[in-house]
């Protein structure tokens, strides 16, 4: 360093003389000065740091820099800032779209094609489902509902009993008919599959709206699963009103005496009644339709009947089958059997006179014909028949 010089800060270095003291005052001390140290020559002036290059950069601070460069030497080249995190971004992306990839791909093969309109479809009947926006006839009959219902039966109709049926265009495209079928198996699984196959193959796809027992609708959630799906009780009133709309509504006549008769009587019909279900169609003019069902029978092969425990709980019968109730629940599972529906030639019932209704001669010639028809159609089958279960 050099000598320093003095700058005062009274203007001193511009040479102007400082005023002499007037009398009778303290004289003032003169500004203090500062001091600035000179320039020696080939010494770097002092700059900021963010103004200095690299030449003029004390040594200090290049050999740290110099270090730093040498020890990242054999990492590999320095990234940007925020390399790293786009990487594993890109990373992180890749692997969600193999993952949702995947998922979409197992769910097309599980639910198959198209699962993203059915999941939307799903979610839109469960809304309306809550809202309440949603009609029923003045049976609560509810077609959207029974839509779905059939849906589930498809399973168990086509992969379990897998079921046959034929004769669907003896049922006619629009107004009402009555179908009568014969009944078996213990629990009523014959009248709804004979729903599914209506439903599902008759090239108008109609609903078959059931006559039901007391017994369905005195049940806790069956009863009113059974009104939204289009069953009704089984009276002379309602079958006639859903006649007279041109509704398609099917009978077992049979009842009870055919759903828990033993395994030893099986495809014998039994007495059809009254015949109740002839003078409601003669009253209407609808054509009585009978259908033919082989399979049932061997679902719940009953062997024997605990007539007290029967009526301690207050059922028809208590059945009992070679895995019922030895099983316990797993009892309930039917056997596999397959099946066959064919509905028969209708029996027209318009020519009959309004009166006919009331002529038990009329109402009895009819409802034995029937029976006839229904029973020799069961005989053929079986004999077409190769095995219970294939």
């Amino acid at each position: 360093m050099g000598d320093a010089r003095i700058i005062p800060f009274d203007g001193a270095a511009s040479g102007a003389r400082t005023p002499a003291p007037r009398s009778g005052r303290r004289t003032t001390r003169p500004a203090r000065a500062v001091r600035v140290p000179e320039p020696v020559e080939g010494e770097v002036p002092v700059r900021s740091i963010e103004g200095r290059s690299a030449e003029e950069r004390p040594a200090r601070e290049r050999s740290v820099r110099e270090r730093e460069e040498s020890a990242g030497a054999g990492a590999g080249p320095r990234r940007a800032p925020g390399t790293g995190r786009s990487v594993l971004g890109s990373l992180a992306g890749a692997v969600g779209g193999v993952v949702g990839g995947a998922a979409a791909g197992l769910l097309d093969g599980v639910a198959g094609p198209g699962w993203e309109e059915k999941a939307a479809d799903g979610l839109a009947f469960l809304r309306r489902r809550i809202t309440g926006d949603y009609e029923v006839d003045e049976f609560g009959f509810d077609p959207e509902l029974n839509d779905k219902l059939m849906a589930a039966l498809r399973v168990v109709y086509e992969q379990y009993f897998r079921v046959e049926v034929s004769g669907l265009e003896n049922i006619p495209a629009k107004g009402g008919a009555l179908i009568v079928a014969n009944h078996s198996g213990t629990l009523p699984v014959d009248a709804l599959m004979t729903q599914v196959a209506v439903h599902d193959h008759h090239p108008d796809q109609r609903n078959l709206r059931l006559l039901a027992a007391d017994l369905v609708f005195q049940l806790p959630l069956v009863g009113a699963v059974a009104r939204k799906s289009g069953h009704t009780l089984a009276c002379h009133a309602d079958a006639e009103r859903l006649l007279a709309k041109g509704e398609l509504v099917g009978v077992w006549p049979e009842g009870y005496k055919g759903l828990g008769k033993p395994f030893s009587e099986r495809y014998k019909l039994q007495r059809f009644g009254r015949g109740g279900f002839v003078s409601a169609a003669l009253r209407t003019g609808v054509p009585i339709v009978p259908c033919s069902i082989v399979g049932a029978e061997e679902i719940y092969p009953m062997v024997g009947n605990v007539r007290t425990l029967a009526r301690l709980l207050n059922l028809p019968y208590f059945p009992v089958t070679p895995i019922f109730p030895l099983l316990g629940p797993l009892g309930l599972v039917p056997l596999p059997t397959r099946w066959r529906i064919e509905f028969g030639a209708p029996i027209r019932t318009d020519a009959y006179a309004q009166e006919a209704a009331d002529d038990p001669m009329v109402v009895f010639n009819l409802t034995d014909e029937v029976r006839e028809t229904i029973q020799h159609t069961i005989y053929r089958l079986l004999m077409q028949r190769r095995s219970v279960f294939f």
